[in-house]
């Protein structure tokens, strides 16, 4: 090749690389645009100050539009979205709980008859923690009769230590079991309530996973012609 067309080629070569570089530029290259509060409009390479506010247009170095720069948020609306963000997190996490509760309560509890079942022992068992204290509270205020005999008998003279230390054994026992009484009663009615929660869930939780309601739900009707 003579020294002529060596120079013709790396001429080309420089215009291409030139003209790539400036493409390259141009693509690369970020114009904001606004209008301002009063109305004047804006362009500059950079965020512009004066739309701080306000909504600002990113343009291509052709003018046609690249996206948009939302206002900058004031710290009462900055503390405010952060605010309705958290609220959303929580209801959220909330609604992801009660899946999970929910999911839980289903596999303890697979069929109506799990669940009377549970409910039955759960009752029982406060039942029969009501009627053995029952049972003693009979014991304990016949024994109450017999040392009020005792005191009757002495006729209003000194009560023995032995006979005053038995009224009062007899009396804190009796209050004990009075006690457990109503505090297995009030267990009653919390249990209760509590099945009747569980079991208005249960209800929904079990149609939804019935065979044919599955079936429905993976099968659906064909549509008509």
């Amino acid at each position: 090749m003579s020294p002529f067309a060596r120079f013709f080629a790396f001429l080309c070569l420089c215009a291409l690389g030139a003209s790539h570089a400036a493409q390259q530029g141009s693509t690369s290259t970020t114009i904001f645009s606004c209008v301002d509060s009063q109305g004047r409009r804006h362009t500059s390479d950079r965020p512009i100050p004066e739309c701080h506010r306000r909504e600002q247009r990113l343009l291509n170095a052709d003018g046609s539009l690249r996206s948009l720069m939302p206002p900058a948020m004031s710290p009462a609306e900055r503390a405010e979205k952060e605010q309705l963000a958290q609220q959303a997190a929580q209801a959220r996490a909330a609604q992801q709980n009660i899946a999970r509760m929910e999911r839980n309560l289903f596999m303890r509890y697979p069929t109506p008859e799990d669940h009377e079942k549970a409910r039955a022992k759960a009752l029982d068992d406060v039942r029969q923690s009501i009627t053995i204290s029952q049972r003693r509270l009979v014991t304990l205020a016949q024994e109450r009769q017999v040392l009020n005999q005792e005191v009757a008998a002495l006729a209003g003279k000194n009560q023995p230590l032995r006979l005053r230390q038995l009224i009062n054994a007899n009396e804190a026992t009796t209050q004990a079991h009075q006690d457990l009484v109503q505090s297995q009663t009030e267990e009653i009615e919390r249990l209760s309530s509590r099945f009747d929660a569980e079991l208005a869930v249960l209800k929904k939780l079990w149609v939804q996973n019935s065979p044919e309601t599955s079936g429905q739900a993976s099968n659906p009707p064909p549509s008509s012609p």
